[in-house]
């Protein structure tokens, strides 16, 4: 089939926006949530269509070429909010603009994205690989991890990915896999802030604290349990409602859904992630060009990790780590980012035989 007549992404990416903009309308029922949020996130649904077009327009070739100084552009703007940024839930790593904030970790992650697809085009070439490659992924890292750990692993997480599917032997990913198994919890883990700590571990017994680090995981949990089988219904969530679920819109938007929609709904939305990574993961492996598979690949992997942390996360079974639910939880810069990285990939999907006129 035709890409420009393949409506199986957006079909898919629609569906997910329409299960998002229904959770952000009830989440903002919650006393704990800024009122005007729903339009907000349609306004990010419009803006994100520029950023789109754009790229619809350049193709894949001179998106190719513009990753370097987009790429350095995405550092000096994370780089900048050490001087400028603004403090938001003890983390600062937000930029404003007049009344509109952004983080500029959501534009970062394309940047890495399109610039690793970039080194990395030529496969495997020993060390040389490893060097190029961490020549580009250490700055962002730094840059984040001491802010945003969270946001830390996810570019870890693509980064790592990115590497697999530029084919390295397997057991050199076995070593670095045992490595950091080794490395985090005796070199990384102690040197972790107190209150960062406890958010990787209450998960485990939230009730050792449940009036504090543990009390978002038991009101999250209570959430998604109270929905049953079929939900109270839509805009009937007494947990997100009353005020009792924190972070209702962003960090536990899936527990919004499932406390309303029940486990139908819970697993449908997991079902739609699941055909949106089958159909991310067949456009890959259709793509002549291993610098086409390592961009989808890197696609992939940002959005796949996002959901299996943040669903996690809320049913009490992964740390909690402020990663947010992609195309579903609130947030303008998140959301025009996902939206302008799955376009992304669509684009160079529609031109992986050659640029399209």
């Amino acid at each position: 089939m035709n890409l420009k007549y393949d409506l199986r992404l957006p079909l898919i990416v629609l569906a997910l926006l329409a299960v998002g903009l229904l959770t952000v309308s009830t989440a903002a029922l919650s006393p704990r949530v800024s009122p005007g949020i729903f339009s907000k996130q349609l306004m990010g649904v419009f803006l994100a269509a520029l950023p789109i077009g754009v790229m619809w327009w350049a193709g894949r070739d001179r998106l190719y070429r513009f990753a370097p100084p987009l790429y350095a552009s995405a550092l000096l703007l994370q780089a900048s909010t050490f001087l400028i940024g603004k403090e938001v839930n003890g983390q600062r790593n937000w930029i404003m603009l007049g009344q509109v904030q952004f983080q500029p970790l959501e534009i970062l992650k394309l940047a890495l994205i399109l610039m690793l697809a970039v080194t990395l085009r030529r496969g495997y070439e020993g060390w040389r690989t490893y060097a190029a490659a961490f020549a580009v992924f250490l700055p962002a890292l730094a840059l984040v991890v001491t802010q945003d750990f969270g946001g830390a692993m996810i570019l870890a997480v693509m980064f790592a990915v990115m590497l697999l599917a530029a084919r390295i032997p397997w057991w050199h990913a076995l070593l670095a896999a045992l490595a950091l198994g080794v490395a985090f919890p005796t070199a990384v883990y102690p040197h972790l802030a107190p209150y960062q700590q406890k958010r990787l571990t209450i998960f485990l017994n939230p009730y050792t604290d449940p009036r504090g680090a543990g009390y978002q995981v038991i009101q999250s949990t209570i959430a998604v349990g109270s929905g049953g089988l079929q939900g109270k219904g839509y805009k009937q969530g007494s947990q997100s409602h009353n005020g009792f679920l924190p972070e209702a819109d962003t960090d536990f938007a899936f527990s919004t859904w499932a406390e309303e929609q029940g486990f139908v709904g819970a697993v449908g939305v997991l079902l739609l992630y699941g055909l949106l990574f089958w159909r991310l993961s067949r456009m890959a492996a259709r793509s002549p060009r291993l610098q086409d598979q390592l961009l989808t690949a890197g696609v992939l992997a940002q959005i796949g990790f996002q959901v299996l942390e943040n669903t996690g996360a809320a049913l009490g079974l992964l740390p909690l780590t402020g990663i947010t639910l992609p195309l579903i939880s609130y947030g303008l810069s998140s959301l025009v980012s996902t939206l302008s990285t799955l376009g992304l990939a669509y684009v160079v999907y529609r031109d992986r035989y050659g640029v399209i006129a």
